[in-house]
């Protein structure tokens, strides 16, 4: 068996990439906004997608119920988000985003688009074929 090289091994450095690149990230929206990763995930879905439910937020952005309830709950508490309990079934909660959520993802977006910007400049000539092999990975039930 050859030696096992944990910094070749492709899941591994994904992970390690990702974290790296969040955290990034994190660090200009927080100081601007406070917001937490599970926060900005909340409400970056939201604004693409309009109303959801907790369920699609956690299948789409890959994060436990428990951290999108209580993101939810926090974005709630500040006014940024609404909640509203499916009346058939009290267990599925609705979240949309608010007029002051809205108004915070306009400040935030432009800085998101500059993040990526920067990204892509740091990737250089390969950008494009780094997004399609995301764009695999993430279409791909692995």
């Amino acid at each position: 068996m050859p030696p096992f090289a944990l910094n070749d091994f492709l899941p591994y450095r994904l992970a390690v990439a990702a974290a790296r690149v969040s955290r990034a990230f994190e660090r200009r929206y927080m100081a601007e906004t406070g917001l937490s990763v599970s926060e900005w995930r909340v409400m970056a879905h939201l604004l693409h997608e309009g109303e959801v439910s907790v369920r699609e937020i956690e299948a789409r952005v890959d994060m436990e119920k428990s951290k999108v309830s209580r993101a939810a709950s926090r974005l709630e508490a500040d006014g940024m988000i609404t909640k509203v309990v499916n009346p058939d079934d009290r267990r599925l909660v609705s979240l949309s985003l608010t007029d002051k959520g809205r108004a915070l993802m306009d400040k935030l977006i432009p800085m998101a688009n500059t993040f990526q910007a920067e990204l892509k400049a740091l990737l250089g000539p390969d950008v494009d074929q780094f997004d399609t092999a995301l764009s695999t990975i993430m279409k791909d039930k692995l």
